[in-house]
This record gives C-alpha cells, sequence and structure tokens, in this order.
C-alpha cells in the first residue's frame, strides 16, 4: 500500500511540478527502495499477520456481529460461535500444526483480539486468554505428555481457564489460601478461586495453589484441573456492568484430586508461570482496549458525517474536528505502544516495562474515546440502540483486571529507577 501511494505521488509530481522534479523524486524512490534491511514499520504485517487480521474482520462481521445483543443480554457466549472460533483456528493461533493449531505468531494473536474487540469485547476475552494464557502456559512450560494430552483439545474444543485470583487475593496474586497438598503420587486441592474468566465454558483449568504456605510464594505450583473431577465446582456467575457475555465465575475446590503428572513446570514454580504468563496477557488486554476505542470510533465518525446541526454536518464544527483527531491520535499511539510489545515477544526480548505501559495507556485512550465518542452521539448515545454504551460499559474492565492500572505504573517506574540509577 505504502508503494502505491508513493507511485500516485510520483505521478502527480510529473504534471505539476515538471519532469525534473519527478526525476528528482524518483531518485530519492530509488534511494529509499535500496535501504532493503531497513525496520519495517510497526503498522506493516507479514502476509500471515494480514490474511488473520481480514479473515477475523470477515467473521466478526459475519459471524459475531449478529449475537452481540442476546449474549449481552443472556450472559453466555453463544455455544455454536465458540465452536465456529475454533473451526476457524483462531482459539490455537500460536499452537503448532502438529497439535491442531495455527502455527502462527503471537502478533497474530495480538491483531485477531483487536479485531474481535472492535465487535464484541467479551468474545476478545474468551479468544485473548485462550491464546496468551490458557495455549502459551503448555506450550512453553508444558512437558510433552501433557502437550500431547492436552494441546489438541486446546486448539479444537476445549476453552481453558486461568485460575489465579481468590477473594483475598487480588493486585497481591500471590497471597493465596488454596492448598494442594501431598499424599502420594496425588495432590488433593481446596479452596476457592474468584473472578476467573472463562470457567463457564471452559472444560480445563490452571489451578495456583500453595503446595507448602510456610514458603509464602515460593511454594505456588501450578495444577491442570479437568471440569469433571469430583470435588470441583463452578459456582455463582458474577452478574457485571460490562463484557456481559464473557463468564467471570467462583470456583469451589473439595479435597479435588490431582496426579503428580498435572503439575505444570515444577513444585514451587506457580509464581514464575503466572508472571509471565500474565506479563504476556496484559499484551493482549492493550489490543482488547484498542480494539473497543477503534469499534466506537467506527461506529461513531460516521454519524458525525451524516448529522446536521445549523445546516453543517457535526463533522465540519472545528470543535469537532479538533477532538475528534485527538482521539484518533491517541488510540493509533495505543496501538503502536501494543504493536511494539507484541513484536519484542515474537523477537525474543525483553518486553516487562512495555506491556505494562501498552495496557495502562490503552485503558486509559479506551476509557477516554469510548466516553467522548457518547458525547458525539448526542442522546441516542446514551440508549443502548447504538452500540457506544456497550464498548463505554465493556471498557471498564481495561484498567482492573490482569493487574490494575497503579500495579502497572509501579511496573513501568521501578524500570525507569533502574535505567537512571
Amino acid at each position: 500500500m505504502r508503494s502505491i501511494i508513493f507511485r500516485s505521488q510520483l505521478k502527480a509530481g510529473l504534471f505539476v511540478n515538471g519532469f525534473n522534479n519527478f526525476t528528482s523524486c524518483s531518485n530519492n524512490y530509488k534511494l529509499r527502495r535500496n535501504h532493503t534491511n531497513a525496520p519495517s514499520p510497526l503498522s506493516i504485517l507479514s502476509e500471515d499477520e494480514q490474511f488473520f487480521k481480514e479473515t477475523v474482520r470477515k467473521f466478526s462481521q459475519d459471524q459475531i456481529a449478529p449475537l452481540i445483543k442476546k449474549m449481552d443480554k443472556e450472559h453466555k457466549i453463544d455455544d455454536e460461535l465458540v465452536k465456529k472460533l475454533f473451526e476457524n483456528g483462531f482459539m490455537g493461533i500460536e499452537v503448532d500444526a502438529e497439535y491442531g493449531g495455527s502455527g502462527s505468531s503471537f502478533m497474530s494473536s495480538t491483531l485477531t483480539v483487536e479485531e474481535i474487540a472492535k465487535v464484541d469485547p467479551s468474545v476478545s476475552v474468551l479468544v485473548d486468554l485462550q491464546n496468551t494464557l490458557g495455549n502459551n502456559v503448555l506450550l512453553k512450560v508444558g512437558n510433552k505428555e501433557q502437550k500431547e494430552k492436552y494441546l489438541p483439545r486446546l486448539a479444537q474444543n476445549t476453552v481453558s481457564s486461568f485460575c489465579l485470583s481468590e477473594p483475598s487475593s487480588g493486585s497481591d496474586a500471590f497471597a493465596l489460601k488454596t492448598t494442594a497438598k501431598k499424599d502420594g503420587d496425588n495432590y488433593y486441592i481446596n479452596g476457592t478461586k474468584m473472578w476467573i474468566s472463562n470457567s463457564d465454558i471452559a472444560g480445563i483449568f490452571y489451578v495456583f495453589a500453595n503446595t507448602d504456605p510456610l514458603k509464602g510464594h515460593k511454594g505456588v505450583t501450578c495444577f491442570i484441573v479437568e471440569r469433571e473431577q469430583e470435588g470441583f465446582t463452578v459456582a455463582k456467575k458474577e452478574d457485571k456492568l460490562g463484557m456481559r457475555a464473557s463468564g467471570t465465575c467462583v470456583l469451589h475446590f473439595d479435597n479435588v484430586k490431582v496426579h503428580k503428572d498435572n503439575i505444570v513446570g515444577k513444585i514451587g514454580e506457580g509464581y514464575k508461570i503466572a508472571i509471565t504468563f500474565l506479563n504476556e496477557g496484559r499484551i493482549g488486554i492493550g489490543a482488547q482496549m484498542v480494539g473497543i476505542a477503534q469499534g466506537s470510533l467506527d461506529h461513531t465518525i460516521p454519524y458525525t458525517l451524516e448529522r446536521k446541526q445549523f445546516g453543517s454536518r457535526i463533522f465540519d464544527f472545528q470543535s469537532m474536528q479538533h477532538q475528534i483527531a485527538r482521539a484518533v491520535t491517541e488510540v493509533e499511539t495505543a496501538r503502536l505502544l501494543v504493536y511494539n510489545t507484541a513484536r519484542l515477544v515474537d523477537a525474543g526480548l525483553p518486553f516487562i516495562k512495555e506491556a505494562a505501559m501498552a495496557k495502562y495507556y490503552a485503558s486509559e485512550v479506551a476509557g477516554k474515546v469510548t466516553s467522548v465518542c457518547i458525547d458525539w452521539m448526542g442522546g441516542i448515545g446514551f440508549t443502548t440502540d447504538y452500540p457506544q454504551e456497550k464498548f463505554y460499559r465493556d471498557c471498564k474492565v481495561g484498567p482492573i483486571y490482569e493487574g490494575t492500572t497503579n500495579m502497572q505504573l509501579s511496573t513501568i517506574a521501578k524500570f525507569i529507577k533502574k535505567e537512571y540509577e
């Protein structure tokens, strides 16, 4: 696309400024083309990434959009839609083809989450957590037997859930009360988890429990628990302000028996697993917030180009143009933060500070942009007849889950301090 635009500029230069100017521009163009080793702009996508983006966009419009109001009202993602997400490869994006996945990149996962969030953020939660947490835990930490047993299911038909938070454990994620007591080759898990996303429809659960409470967070271990196991109960579903179709439940564990083979990683390494994958998960939340903000703009700006007041389109008032320009710029800034961090992950480079920045800033932008979109719509923006109010409700969780805004700012500050000391 960039070369097409540039060629059109060259053509304009030929007619307006004469042949000499055209020759000069052409030489500059050749010089630019010779810099083949120059890094690509963040927004330039590979063929694989572009394929995912376009495929997800069409799928979202055709398959998700007609179900939005129904799912929001029923507080549940449609069962047939979940099947279609698996069938189209959106639930196993980074899973190797040998396990039934798409074998693509973290950036492709990020783009998928963004595109779905433009249409229905609740569905983007499902896809985000499945890819950035559920699948990646096994891909990067699971042993060969666990991968062979669970990855084909995770890629093709089974939703997963990441079970860390508890009633008394929020930002202090490792103040866990859930325990796992060893008895021979088995462990018995007891406790309660809260605010667990995807748990209403999940079949595989990553449960973080303390095998040695005296060691504090160094006793935390990650176990794989299946839904049908005796003593495991998926209880109350929360009635939430936003993301209503995304199930968030309380889980109870009453002497749930788990064999040692279902330990992910090593005993006492659960806190490392949680930290590692929550950092990646925050990039997904950033992508989700960018999608929400962009989706709200996509539904609102056309309205400002049609709606007339005092004989002029709303968009044509300079004060409106400035507001819209500012909002679009902030969304693009958030998008670049998210894309840059996703690129760092794929390159195997450090990304923790950047992930915190992306999640923090994208969440702030989503809140601000969805709010002004309602303002621009006027009275109808305050009704449920238009999607702006749902985007506004859905983005409110951005500064809260997977690490609050204050936690992200603290993380960023730690890196700043280290850099300057």
